[in-house]
């Protein structure tokens, strides 16, 4: 263990015991206030404050607030830029939703045109068709026409012969006179001369 000369000599002796406190020669000037409270040191505490102040200052204007400045700057200059990139990708983005709608509204002009035509197409094909069967309708209702006239002028021939085979038939059956079949044929058309008119 290190022991210092001052320490040694007032370390006391095994059994030997002290009643008195010494004091240093010249130590009943000092005071007993507090150091940075005492007077006599105001100067020595004021030269080493300006001294501690004048050094943190040139810290301060020489290191710290450039270092501070430069640091804002840069940041500065970081959200500008921040700024003018999102201007732009704004400004790109509208210009894109622009052109999205410039080109939707021909889509959907070209749209209604395509319906439009393909409705006329329609239409005009519709219509031709239509007139196609009316005209083959018109066809076969004259044909049919023809074909019923043809059944009805047999129907009367075949109802001339009919009426005289039952004008005969029931003629015998109610007169006892034989009539003759010329004579009953002159009878039904004479009837249906008069039905005629």
């Amino acid at each position: 263990m290190f022991v210092t000369a001052a320490y040694a000599q007032s370390t006391p002796t095994v059994g030997e015991t002290h009643s008195e406190t010494a004091v240093a020669p010249g130590a009943a000037h000092e005071s007993t206030v507090f150091p940075p409270f005492d007077h006599t040191t105001f100067p020595s505490q004021i030269l080493w404050l300006v001294i501690t102040f004048a050094l943190f200052y040139v810290l301060m204007q020489k290191v710290i607030v450039p270092r501070v400045g430069s640091i804002l700057d840069d940041r500065h200059d970081r959200i500008a830029r921040d700024l003018d990139d999102a201007a732009k990708l704004k400004a790109e983005a509208d210009a894109a939703i622009e052109t999205y709608e410039k080109e939707l509204a021909v889509a959907r002009s070209q749209a209604s045109r395509i319906g439009s035509a393909a409705r006329e197409d329609a239409k005009t094909k519709a219509a031709a068709d239509r007139a196609a069967i009316e005209a083959e309708m018109s066809a076969k209702i004259e044909a049919a026409q023809v074909k019923i006239n043809a059944i009805k002028a047999a129907a009367f021939q075949e109802v001339g012969t009919i009426a005289a085979d039952t004008a005969e038939t029931l003629v015998e059956a109610l007169v006892p006179t034989k009539v003759s079949k010329d004579e009953i044929q002159a009878a039904v058309t004479a009837a249906s001369v008069k039905q005629e008119a």
